[in-house]
């Protein structure tokens, strides 16, 4: 058995009975079960019959579910942890809130929204949310928070996800974040190593690329990840993100064909992560089938040089047969050789007893009863949510001085809806709360549907005098969001010539609002005034119906250029 892992240090910190627990767990444990302690899998086992027939059959370290009902979720993780000789890690995406495993969780707010409050306590708040949802369904793994920064407003897929462009704020809000969730005994991967949002692509389609050079890597993500790291993050997930700079570091003959990303790279795992910041925690690949990993070479080949890298979990598979023979086979012929798996078995083991979750399968408490649900959308977590709302929504831009918004003289509002379709909880669209606080404040909302020939016929060709006496201002609401396998975050307009684009802002007092992007301005240049709201949930809508009328003041402070760099949105 390996003994190089410092298993009473940073981030594990053991005692030395759980140090020897631990160390005593590994000897017994048999290489298929060190094999199975590898995967953690996709939970796409929806009863108790086919997670025991998958756990007894692979005997996974963890799984990692999609949000569904909380009780379904906490039923579920009930019985995978029954089951399982080992406790499970379980993870979730709890990067927003409870809504990240429970449907009926709360959608605090995106990363970028607590940063735009400009308030590290509501990152303590997000993290806390986040944990004490999540544990109550089972879970005891974040998957967040995200510590990449707005590199490039053209990133398609960090965008909100993050704590903004300045890494000072992602470190600040970071910290807080992993303070709150560890303390809940519920461990932090921080992500996406070795750094999004440098370049405009995405790791789900294909391999991304941080580029910065040595230099400005170690004064931006290099100063998050070592004082995260030292701060006793448990776990670190890498990215399908090349860093060639660093990766010729190491290894300085190493040819262009032979770079890796982070899941993939010995120069960047071992030489950058474990070697200049010292991290000693467990590290999980991003998910493997995305193609950002599985493009890089034959599966047969890449798990395994994954782990040798120096990942010790793999997050999910393609076919979880196919993908167990591959490790077997390559632990059998000695591609990994056993004091790497022992190594990387041990990492994961101690994570699991950092959580005590050894000490909660003996209680039998790994997962709580059914009456741990009630804190989800709490009063005190809702309430919070609807504190962070207020004082986030950020007034960009108002050139026209139209706020606040007086429904005397302003009544009669044609709104736009961009994007916003059910959300994935199966609620309606949120622009629906807008709309209806709207008509509350005294307003007529009409609302633009392109089925509508006489309001469509308007837009198109019809006379400006003849908007402007139907017509005292215009709404643009937009949510849309940034997604998985989705290349752009842009705004498209209905053919012919995008007759619902901004084009009669000199005729009729116009406004953009935002609630999922930022980056809006570089699309309604031409728009005066611009509010970004950051989270399309449901006390975001309502907080911004409040500042436009004045009921309450605008607080946010924009976390990013939301100007994009270019002169003419600033005019």
């Amino acid at each position: 058995m390996t003994t190089i892992v410092n298993l009473s240090a940073n981030p594990f910190n053991l005692t030395s009975q759980q140090d020897a627990q631990v160390r005593a767990k590994l000897s017994t444990m048999s290489e298929k079960e060190k094999i199975g302690q590898l995967f953690c899998l996709l939970g796409d086992y929806n009863t108790e019959k086919e997670l025991k027939e998958v756990i007894d059959t692979y005997q996974p370290g963890g799984f990692m579910y999609r949000p569904q009902h909380s009780q379904k979720i906490q039923s579920l993780q009930r019985a995978a942890q029954r089951i399982s000789k080992v406790p499970l890690l379980l993870g979730a995406n709890l990067e927003s809130g409870g809504d990240g495993i429970g449907t009926d969780g709360t959608f605090y707010g995106r990363q970028i929204e607590v940063a735009a409050s400009n308030k590290p306590e509501n990152a303590y708040r997000l993290g806390l949310v986040a944990a004490r949802e999540g544990k109550a369904v089972g879970c005891n793994w974040a998957f967040a928070p995200v510590v990449d920064y707005n590199a490039n407003f053209a990133n398609p897929i960090i965008n909100v996800r993050t704590y903004g462009d300045n890494p000072d704020t992602v470190i600040k809000m970071g910290l807080e974040y992993m303070r709150a969730a560890q303390g809940e005994h519920v461990a932090v991967a921080i992500k996406h190593f070795p750094g999004d949002g440098v370049d405009d692509r995405d790791q789900h389609l294909l391999t991304s690329v941080n580029s910065l050079s040595t230099e400005d890597w170690d004064k931006t993500y290099g100063k998050i990840y070592q004082t995260m790291i030292d701060n006793g993050a448990l776990t670190v997930m890498a990215g399908h993100i090349y860093q060639p700079a660093y990766t010729r570091h190491f290894n300085p003959k190493i040819a262009d064909k032979d770079i890796y990303p982070g899941s993939l790279s010995p120069e960047l795992l071992q030489g950058l992560l474990r070697g200049k910041l010292g991290f000693n925690g467990m590290i999980s690949t991003d998910a493997t089938n995305m193609a950002g990993f599985s493009s890089q070479g034959k599966r047969s080949e890449l798990l395994p040089q994954a782990i040798n890298a120096g990942c010790d979990m793999l997050l999910f598979t393609r076919d979880l047969e196919e993908d167990y023979h591959f490790i077997t086979a390559a632990v059998q012929n000695h591609t990994i050789s056993q004091e790497r798996l022992d190594e990387a078995v041990l990492r994961i083991l101690a994570t699991k007893a950092a959580l005590k979750l050894f000490e909660a399968q003996a209680a039998g408490t790994l997962v709580p009863g059914e009456g741990a649900l009630k804190v989800l959308q709490c009063p005190e977590h809702v309430q919070w949510a609807k504190d962070l709302a207020q004082q986030s929504v950020t007034l960009v831009k108002d050139k026209e001085h139209l706020m606040p918004l007086d429904s005397n003289r302003t009544k009669r509002l044609l709104v736009f809806v961009i994007g916003d379709v059910v959300s994935a909880s199966g609620k309606p669209p949120v622009h629906n709360i807008f709309v209806d606080d709207l008509k509350k404040a005294g307003f007529e909302v009409t609302l633009f549907n392109e089925d509508d020939a006489e309001l469509k016929s308007l837009l198109v060709a019809g006379s400006v005098s003849a908007l402007t006496s139907r017509f005292d201002a215009a709404i643009y609401f937009a949510n849309v969001k940034t997604a998985s396998n989705q290349t752009t975050v842009r705004l498209n307009w209905l053919k012919t010539m995008g007759f619902n684009v901004p084009w009669f802002v000199h005729e009729l007092p116009t406004i953009f609002i935002s609630v999922a992007n930022p980056y809006h301005l570089q699309d309604v240049p031409m728009v005066g005034t611009f509010i970004n709201g950051y989270t399309a949930n449901d006390y975001v809508p309502a907080a911004i119906v409040d500042k436009l009328v004045g009921r309450s003041p605008f607080q946010g402070v924009s976390p990013v250029d939301a100007f994009c760099g270019y002169w003419d949105t600033k005019l």
